[in-house]
C-alpha cells in the first residue's frame, strides 16, 4: 500500500474516502480497500446511515480495484462466518 501522508490527503477529493465527512479511510487503491474494511470498525462517531453510505463507497472501490469482498454488509465485519 502507497503510504498517503497529509499532503496527499489534502489532496484527495471527499468521493475519495469511505467517510467523507470525517475524512477517513481513503480509498486510492486495492490496498487502500482492504484497509479501510479491516479498520471500519475503527471510525468512531458515525451514524449507522453514515456506516451504510461508506459501505457502498468501499463496495464501489472494491470492484473498481478487483478487491473481493467476502461480508456482504458491514454489519458482517468481524463475526466469524457460522
Amino acid at each position: 500500500m502507497a503510504k498517503l501522508d497529509q499532503s496527499d490527503r489534502d489532496h484527495l477529493a471527499d468521493k475519495q474516502y469511505a467517510f467523507p465527512k470525517q475524512r477517513k479511510a481513503p480509498l486510492e487503491d486495492a490496498s487502500h480497500v482492504r484497509n479501510a474494511v479491516a479498520r471500519f470498525d475503527q471510525v468512531q462517531g458515525v451514524t449507522d446511515a453514515e456506516r451504510d453510505d461508506a459501505w457502498k463507497r468501499i463496495q464501489a472501490a472494491a470492484k473498481t480495484f478487483d478487491v473481493t469482498l467476502e461480508e456482504r454488509g458491514w454489519r458482517e465485519l468481524g463475526n466469524p462466518k457460522a
